[in-house]
């Protein structure tokens, strides 16, 4: 299949904690300087480290999941993001094989659909000549994915970066197109959910023009982008990711409610509908003349004081309710359409009440892992049996739920998880983040 669009890459690692994503904002942000329009993407679901490469490329980034995603919706996002681009930068997820039964949704498995090549960090703290091997092994280990050059992070000097470079060459044949070394001016703190988000740094642009000087000075920019393919998946429009679920939606905006697909929310306008934002955190109702109310995930629990004081807010959600508009929460969202919220101190905050539900941080525990969900009534989401795929990552429990649950959930394996969420009329909710119908 011939190449389409403008040429791309991946930057990936051996493991998370490489350094990949700072690397990725640093070489965006250097080559966007350059005068390059550069796309951005993210493999697998996450919400957090796209909102950083948007403010490295200063354009939206979106997220490419080969298991979440139909063949269609995938090759579409692909094919825009080739059209309007000099150039194509991913961020990979966790390790590059890293992923779902036989590698889905991993890197390598884009890598391999996408024939993007990679570009592999490696973390040379306390490694020398073992570089090679790893970078040999992850080379060969699947012959579909092109491995075809290294940065090697947390160098110690001229001296190391030779050796790994001479190490890298000797056993692959690959080359290294940098030697960064480390710099404790560059972090990117973090919280439970993983990094703490782009909107809430308060020198974000600072940290990342360093990253690209940082980048500029140590890696061969022009070497990388002779790397760079186009992408050889065939575009083939799905209508990609979920129906709207309103004609006018209110969506909820602000770092309480900070995790929405930027492709998801312009493909709903693609297809016609309207969408207001609204910041709960800021004590504002969603627009009277909505339709739909949309609550993504987020942080609640660390606002769930300010958030149970917003009298403005909660009133605005139940008269939407109350007026049959659609309401419907995700995670973070679902908990706040809840009767209580119990944060991580214990202390209980009432929510909109909208649905009987309690959640709790007092206890946390991880759930985390893509899903596989059949609706099992009709809801705002669409029909009973219409089938979704999603992801869950959070560490609330549902300390009582009543109702009608909205999902038959299932694990990527489809080892069955039982039922999930809550629908109430037009009102709806889960701790699954949907990404594409089935």
């Amino acid at each position: 299949m011939t190449g389409t669009g403008a040429p791309g890459l991946i930057i990936a690692a051996p493991a998370s904690g490489s350094g990949k994503t700072l690397i990725t904002l640093g070489l965006v942000r250097a080559l966007a300087l350059q005068g390059h329009r550069i796309a951005p993407f993210k493999t697998g679901p996450d919400y957090i480290d796209p909102a950083f490469l948007a403010a490295a490329a200063a354009r939206a980034c979106v997220n490419l999941d080969t298991w979440a995603m139909r063949p269609a919706t995938l090759a579409d996002l692909v094919r825009a993001l080739g059209a309007d681009a000099d150039l194509v930068v991913g961020e990979g997820v966790m390790g590059l094989f890293d992923g779902g039964p036989g590698g889905a949704g991993s890197t390598a498995e884009l890598a391999a659909r996408s024939g993007w090549p990679v570009v592999l960090v490696v973390d040379a703290k306390g490694m020398g000549a073992s570089a090679g091997a790893l970078v040999a092994g992850f080379a060969r280990h699947r012959p579909d994915v092109a491995v075809a050059g290294v940065i090697a992070n947390r160098v110690r000097g001229a001296r190391h970066g030779a050796i790994i470079a001479a190490a890298c060459a000797d056993a692959a044949g690959i080359g290294m197109l940098g030697a960064l070394p480390r710099d404790d001016a560059l972090a990117l703190p973090s919280r439970h959910l993983g990094l703490v988000q782009a909107a809430e740094h308060t020198a974000l642009e600072t940290l990342i023009e360093r990253a690209a000087d940082w980048i500029a000075a140590h890696v061969d920019l022009a070497g990388l982008q002779a790397l760079a393919r186009p992408a050889r998946i065939a575009a083939g429009y799905a209508g990609t990711g979920l129906v709207p679920p309103g004609q006018r939606i209110a969506l909820a905006q602000d770092p309480a409610f900070a995790f929405s697909y930027a492709a998801q929310i312009a493909a709903w306008r693609q297809a016609g509908a309207a969408i207001a934002t609204f910041s709960p955190l800021a004590d504002q109702a969603p627009d009277e003349g909505a339709d739909a109310v949309v609550l993504p995930g987020g942080y609640p629990e660390l606002h769930a004081g300010r958030l149970a004081g917003n009298a403005r807010f909660l009133a605005g959600l139940c008269a939407a309710a109350a007026r049959g508009a659609t309401v419907y929460g995700e995670c973070g969202g679902y908990m706040v359409l809840g009767e209580t919220l119990i944060d991580g101190a214990g202390a209980r905050h009432a929510m909109a009440g909208l649905l009987p539900l309690v959640t709790s941080f007092a206890a946390p525990k991880l759930h985390l892992g893509y899903r596989q969900a059949v609706a099992l009534s009709g809801s705002p989401l669409g029909k009973a049996g219409t089938e979704f795929r999603g992801h869950e990552f959070h560490y609330a429990t549902a300390v009582s739920r009543g109702g009608a649950p909205l999902f038959h959930v299932a694990d990527a394996e489809g080892r069955r998880r039982g039922d999930e969420g809550i629908v109430a009329g037009r009102v709806a909710g889960s701790f699954l983040h949907l990404i594409d119908q089935v």
